[in-house]
């Protein structure tokens, strides 16, 4: 594979689907599933580290398990000229767990996590003073992080 393409062969496709359900696969296992020795594994693994297709590994935590029982999505359209007041009112803010710039009427789309609806007021008010926000609650997620379309 040229190290200027993204594209990837089957073996790659397979390391990449196997390592998005089970990131902490060891070498050894990942090599049997795909057929290759560990070593050809390893390398394979580095060589798609070393071409930015993939780019971490992740440990995946349960806020439902932390007391977090509430998921939320939070649109934030600042005021003008408070784009980046906002936007450092949301980094600075732990419970912002993701933060998208976006284009249309909004300016970010944001998630949070709370433990009770009561610190939803606490949360969003600094922000009320710089932007208006609509804030959806989070019923269900049908689809979390699925991974790209390979190939």
């Amino acid at each position: 594979m040229p190290k200027d393409t993204k594209y990837l062969d089957e073996t790659g496709c397979k390391i990449l689907s196997i390592l998005d359900r089970d990131g902490r696969i060891s070498i050894s296992e990942l090599a049997s599933r795909i057929g290759l020795s560990a070593p050809s594994t390893a390398e394979r693994v580095r060589k798609l580290e070393q071409d930015d297709i993939i780019t971490g590994f992740t440990v995946e935590i349960s806020p439902k398990a932390l007391g977090y029982i509430l998921e939320a999505i939070v649109r934030v359209k600042p005021s003008p000229g408070n784009l980046h007041v906002v936007e450092q009112l949301i980094l600075n803010e732990p419970r912002f767990t993701s933060c998208d710039k976006v284009t249309g009427e909004d300016c970010f789309v944001t998630r949070i996590y709370l433990r009770d609806v009561s610190e939803l007021d606490d949360l969003l008010d600094p922000l009320h003073e710089k932007a208006m926000t609509n804030t959806s609650v989070v019923k269900a997620s049908p689809i979390r992080n699925r991974m790209v379309p390979l190939g």
